[in-house]
């Protein structure tokens, strides 16, 4: 529940914390902690204990775990500055110096409060922790915007995967984390089993910001306190896009949230906003004609494909994309991989050889690729639309990416290519994207068993 606009608001929390919040910030965080004492009849002494913290965070579809590791570390904060025991319940105090240290902390603040968050108490903290930190923080940020209905035009049919497929992202979250001594551990038992120092957590956040995203959405959406703001609603848009296409409500997606989130956190800031669904061999069947057709001058895409292996990959194109013997693209574009583990390759400057497309020039490859080169390429569709190839590291200097696929040679199993953000006024033809089911209205996001 949001506070309508009250002017200043006065409170017991340093001036120091304070400062960074506006009145209007003020009065809305004092309101809701009022709002939570009040519904449990405590308002006379504006505390309150984890109970009823908690009662009225599920309404909000805040998850058991998170609101847990929440209330504790408000627990943990001290205005006073003085040694005292905790209290089994939280002040207004604590309440809010939580929130501006999550909205506008420094980097040893915010280090802090993730440390405390993963396990209280603790200079350091282990990387299984971490692991499991970041797996809650996942699903709970997919959990309270779905509940919440902020995800605008995806639905998800089946969420048995989604579980599995945040353990993917919490690992490729997790391995950005270094050592005491600045290192990055490259064995996934070696990184789990590792002691990570306060300084190590801070350190990661700066460098990876999406866990700071998930943590902003998870509290201001999960303690309904500051949604409205206009910095929430780009943390939204960050993770996820409208889905503007509403032409196909049958197909079964390739992606699922925790794959969106990851894909749309790595694209421009321009192109997040929205995502339409353009080609998908469910519809269209294997055909390259179909591919080039619906992928041509539609501005830029994401190619998503599977391999008969179930491996999941695919690229970036941030310029147009069109049919000629040679290079194009720009150092914006990125391969990348979603299962079966999460991984974002973006160009080395090493060349300028992101995208090439060629269905005509007969001495010259026949297909699209991108990265590599002629012959070798990162990622490589054939003409045939059943073969494609993914050369690594060494044979793709443009994005130094390893091999994608299950298999260097691949078929295709299924792909699909989503146009992001707007398309060049000079290539829009129609505001909304085609497609062959008019009556239809949302695009399903569904994993298949």
């Amino acid at each position: 529940m949001e506070c309508p606009a009250m002017g200043n608001a006065e409170s017991g929390v340093s001036p120091d914390y304070m400062a960074r919040l506006s009145s209007d910030e003020q009065a809305q965080i004092q309101y809701r902690f009022e709002y939570l004492c009040q519904s449990r009849n405590t308002r006379a002494e504006k505390s309150l204990g984890f109970k009823a913290f908690q009662e009225e965070c599920l309404k909000c579809h805040l998850t058991g775990s998170m609101c847990r590791r929440i209330f504790r570390t408000m627990q943990s904060k001290n205005p006073t500055g003085k040694a005292n025991p905790p209290s089994p319940e939280i002040t207004e105090e604590q309440f809010t110096m939580f929130i501006v240290h999550v909205l506008r902390g420094t980097e040893e603040e915010k280090g802090l409060l993730v440390t405390s968050m993963i396990f209280p108490n603790r200079e350091t903290v282990r990387g299984e922790e971490v692991q499991e930190f970041l797996e809650d923080l996942i699903c709970g940020v997919i959990y309270v915007l779905l509940k919440n209905n902020t995800i605008r035009g995806w639905r998800m049919g089946n969420t048995r995967n989604c579980k599995l497929e945040s353990v993917y992202l919490a690992e490729q979250l997790l391995s950005q984390l270094r050592s005491a001594s600045g290192s990055t551990l490259e064995e996934e038992e070696e990184r789990l089993n590792y002691y990570y120092p306060q300084d190590s957590i801070m350190d990661w956040l700066c460098r990876t910001p999406l866990v700071s995203v998930l943590l902003r959405i998870t509290v201001t959406v999960g303690l309904s306190v500051l949604k409205n703001s206009t910095e929430q609603q780009q943390d939204v848009r960050s993770l996820f896009p409208t889905c503007k296409m509403g032409n196909w409500a049958d197909c079964r997606s390739l992606l699922d949230f925790p794959s969106i989130i990851f894909l749309n956190f790595h694209l421009p800031a321009e192109m997040q906003h929205r995502w339409c669904l353009l080609f998908s061999t469910q519809v269209y069947g294997m055909s390259f004609i179909q591919l080039c057709t619906h992928l041509v001058d539609k501005g830029p895409t994401l190619l998503v494909l599977r391999d008969t292996n179930g491996f999941i990959f695919g690229g970036f194109a941030s310029p147009n994309w069109e049919v000629k013997p040679h290079f194009q693209g720009d150092n914006k574009c990125f391969l990348f991989t979603i299962f079966p583990k999460f991984g974002i390759y973006t160009s080395t400057g090493r060349n300028e050889q992101y995208m090439y497309l060629n269905d005509g020039i007969q001495e010259d490859p026949k297909g699209l690729g991108m990265g590599g080169d002629l012959g070798c390429f990162g990622l490589w569709i054939d003409q045939d639309f059943r073969n494609g190839h993914s050369k690594a590291k060494k044979l793709c200097t443009t994005y130094n990416s390893p091999r994608l696929s299950a298999r260097e040679d691949f078929t295709i199993d299924s792909m699909e290519v989503w146009q992001v953000g707007k398309i060049p006024e000079q290539l829009q033809v129609k505001k909304e994207c085609p497609g062959p089911r008019p009556e239809a209205q949302e695009v399903k996001v569904q994993m298949e068993d």
